[in-house]
């Protein structure tokens, strides 16, 4: 079988040939349809690093169907359709039985698609960031930063109904994407600051709630606009990864404000996924306004390239394996 490699060397991604795996009692053996590139951990945590990377390491949202299951494992067989925390591979074998809190596999509803059941990760993780923030109704809360993590919290929270919703992002495509998705303000920060915009929404009291969902490079810059926009009393929560230097944090600007970071406890996230698949099921999570481009797996040094070279042209990349 083929799977997606990260050799010696920056930005050295490819393809290797392997045996196709075994499954023990308690593992599942998937036949993946295709799978999603996140760029945040992919990019920052793998592609741009001096030397290679784990297999298992590379990639961690993909769809397929189930081709065998160990004596053990209940609840799956073959031929279902499955999400799972899998990396790009033509074959992946998963444990099952022995994970804690959440499985690693889900089935599928029909309704939800494989390019679709690819966000089932991501939709977990957002409905559980935005069930972290209790926004109440009315609560002006600003999302910085229009990535797949982001959109995806935008998303959730449009879905709750209760939250005024203001995005932020530097990007066209991202601003745009935005406005379909749903976002009752939007605000371009390549043409105005961001800062002088939400207090400008917001009668010049700052939002209830900041998500910095950003991380990467701008991450710092962004963590920084995040406390000048929050207000007194107000929650600045930390979704983004990967700023490879310390966040700046002015004490004098967070007295009287919340900081938290991205939490999510493990025994509520069985719920989440729920919730998630749902949200997918009823195309309340629009995967399919996300995503710009699909690249057959054997080009997978290209999706890549893209994501890192060309951010402003992209959103959700995806590998597509059969």
């Amino acid at each position: 079988m083929k799977r997606v490699a990260k050799f010696d060397g920056p930005f050295n991604v490819g393809i290797e040939e392997v045996e196709v795996p075994q499954v023990s009692d308690t593992q599942v053996l998937i036949r993946a349809v295709v799978s999603l590139i996140s760029r945040g951990s992919e990019i920052w945590r793998r592609y741009v690093l001096s030397g290679p990377v784990d297999h298992a390491m590379m990639g961690y949202s993909l769809a397929g169907v189930v081709e065998a299951v160990g004596r053990r494992v209940t609840g799956l067989a073959p031929g279902d359709r499955v999400a799972a925390l899998a990396p790009h591979a033509e074959y992946a074998v998963v444990e099952v039985v022995n994970s804690k809190h959440l499985s690693p596999v889900v089935r599928l509803p029909d309704t939800v698609s494989f390019e679709a059941g690819t966000f089932w990760p991501l939709a977990t993780s957002s409905v559980l960031w935005v069930r972290e923030v209790a926004a109440r109704k009315g609560d002006a809360m600003v999302i910085l930063g229009q990535g797949l993590v982001g959109s995806g919290c935008l998303q959730v929270a449009r879905a709750d109904g209760l939250a005024r919703l203001i995005a932020v992002d530097a990007l066209p495509l991202r601003c745009d994407l935005a406005r379909r998705l749903g976002a009752d303000e939007v605000i371009d920060a390549s043409a105005e600051d961001p800062v002088a915009a939400v207090k400008r929404l917001t009668g010049e009291d700052g939002a209830d709630i900041v998500v910095e969902a950003v991380g990467g490079r701008a991450g710092a810059k962004a963590f920084a606009q995040a406390q000048d926009m929050v207000r007194r009393g107000g929650l600045i929560q930390v979704i983004g990864l990967y700023e490879n230097e310390p966040l700046p944090l002015d004490s004098g600007k967070i007295q009287g404000r919340r900081v938290v970071g991205g939490y999510s406890r493990g025994d509520l996230r069985p719920e989440a996924s729920d919730r998630a698949l749902s949200l997918l099921a009823e195309r309340q999570i629009r995967v399919e306004d996300m995503i710009t481009h699909r690249f057959p797996f054997d080009r997978a040094s290209e999706a890549f390239d893209l994501l890192y070279n060309r951010l402003g042209e992209t959103m959700a990349v995806m590998l597509v394996w059969g």
